[in-house]
């Protein structure tokens, strides 16, 4: 086993010891004493094994959140973890390094999308995102205030798109099962009805390719209530404007207007690459279905060679640029270059007449003077 094998298998030892203790109390004790761990001994962390570090702060933060899950995400389970997070990362007294402030905010967001987002409620995901809201308006640290509004808040905004196609994607299955019931009740009633093969695979490839669920939002709400915190007189007046710009977006995003100029393409480019995986794959299914179809053409043909003599022939009759044959080609190319000789026969002629007319003028001028 790779040394990269064995580290990665004992950070998720680690992070599973989460699940090993009998009350809440003694597993927050164990994750405030982690952090508290990884802010003192950051510092001397090889710069080369850091990534091992982050793989590690990332596989306890989703422990933590999956043991939130397994309570039914309680309003106060989830208050009580996301105090011990902010005051043991964020605290503006606290000791934790900008390292851990900055891949903590990262990760945030994104691993609470992979544990909760099939679950989650618009409501919930408000008072899950509302410590950093808080910590937004009233800090004074550039690099935590930067971090919440690009890595949370902004983040946001920009998966509103992929956060519309799940709901779409959920309508349309609630539809498509409707669909089925009244199905079955035709069937039970004697009908029979036969499904495309064609559009299952495809239904199929879709659900296959679809990206993992994303975080949804109440975006009005959001825009409240970061307006009730930014508005506020002790807010910094940085802050205060860094966070209006959010609240616009918001807005927007509530209204249907998607800030489609100030959005980043990083939410485009995952939604249209899965998209372009599924046309390359339908695209790369017709032609082999037009391939085995050419290929049972020509074995129920009598005379197969000759439907590929007839396309070789006419693909070379298109290079050459005419469809006409080549007997008739050669005929008009000899006609051609018989008109070319006389016309040189011509001005070969008017050539020597040319020359020859001042001669008899010359000597009729001298018969005149005598």
């Amino acid at each position: 086993m790779l040394d990269s094998e064995k580290q990665e298998e004992l950070g998720r030892t680690i992070s599973q010891l989460t699940h090993a203790f009998q009350t809440t109390e003694a597993r927050h004790l164990f994750l405030q004493t982690f952090w508290q761990t990884i802010n003192r001994e950051w510092a001397g962390i090889d710069r080369l094994r850091l990534d091992k570090f982050y793989m590690l702060m990332r596989m306890v933060l989703s422990e933590s959140l999956k043991a939130v899950k397994a309570q039914g995400w309680e309003e106060r389970q989830v208050e009580q973890l996301l105090e011990l997070l902010t005051t043991e990362i964020l605290h503006p007294n606290g000791e934790a390094p900008n390292g851990v402030k900055s891949h903590f905010l990262e990760i945030f967001l994104e691993e609470l999308s992979k544990v909760g987002a099939a679950e989650l409620t618009a409501d919930q995901n408000l008072q899950l995102i509302d410590p950093f809201c808080r910590i937004a308006a009233c800090t004074n640290d550039s690099l935590v205030l930067h971090n919440i509004t690009r890595s949370i808040l902004e983040m946001i905004v920009e998966q509103a798109p992929l956060a519309i196609e799940d709901l779409m994607n959920e309508l349309d299955q609630q539809k498509a099962e409707d669909e089925v019931s009244d199905g079955d009740d035709e069937l039970s009633e004697g009908s029979f009805c036969r499904a495309d093969p064609e559009m299952d695979e495809e239904q199929a490839e879709d659900d296959g390719d679809s990206s993992d669920p994303v975080l949804q939002f109440d975006y009005e709400a959001v825009a409240n209530r970061l307006f009730e915190l930014a508005s506020g007189e002790s807010t910094p007046s940085q802050n205060r404007k860094r966070l209006y710009k959010v609240i616009q977006k918001l807005r927007e995003l509530a209204g249907g207007t998607f800030p489609e100029d100030d959005v980043p393409e990083k939410a485009y480019k995952k939604l249209l690459e899965g998209r372009r995986e599924r046309k390359k794959k339908r695209l790369l299914k017709s032609q082999s279905q037009e391939k085995a179809g050419e290929g049972k053409e020509k074995a129920l043909s009598p005379y197969p060679d000759l439907g590929v003599e007839r396309k070789r022939s006419r693909r070379k009759v298109e290079r050459a640029g005419s469809t006409v044959p080549a007997e008739t080609r050669g005929q008009r190319g000899a006609h051609g270059r018989r008109r070319k000789r006389s016309r040189q026969l011509h001005r070969c002629k008017a050539r020597v007449a040319g020359v020859q007319q001042p001669e008899k003028k010359r000597k009729q001028s001298l018969e005149n003077r005598k």
